[in-house]
C-alpha cells in the first residue's frame, strides 16, 4: 500500500532482517512501521534497535490488539503512534502522513 502511495519502502520479514536493512541502507529512513507482537522481538525493542542507527526515525506501531490492551501489558507507552489492524489504505495513508508531519 505504501509503495503504491509513492513512498520508498524497505520491507523486512523479521526484526533481525529489519535491523540489518537499516544498518546497510545508505540513505535516510524516515519511518519504521512495525507490528507490536512478533516472533524474535517485540516492536518496541525493534524500534529501539533501529533508533540507535537512525536517531531521527519516526515510528508507527500496528496491532490487531487495541492500543489500551497493549499499553496495559507494558508493550507500548501511552501516546505512541498506533494504528489498529485491520486498516484501510485510506486510514494508513492518513496515519503515515500524520506521523511524518509531526515534529
Amino acid at each position: 500500500m505504501l509503495d503504491r502511495g509513492g513512498y520508498a519502502v524497505l520491507a523486512a520479514g523479521t526484526p533481525g532482517e529489519a535491523i540489518r536493512l537499516a544498518a546497510e541502507h545508505a540513505g535516510d529512513i524516515h519511518l519504521l512501521m512495525t507490528d507490536v507482537v512478533m516472533p524474535e522481538m517485540n516492536g518496541r525493542d525493534l524500534a529501539k534497535n533501529i533508533l540507535s542507527l537512525c536517531p531521527r526515525l519516526k515510528c508507527l506501531f500496528m496491532s490487531g490488539y487495541t492500543a489500551n490492551v497493549i499499553a496495559h501489558q507494558g508493550v507500548l507507552d501511552e501516546g505512541i503512534n498506533f494504528i489498529q489492524k485491520p486498516f484501510s489504505k485510506g486510514d494508513l495513508t492518513v496515519k503515515v502522513r500524520e506521523v511524518l508531519d509531526r515534529d
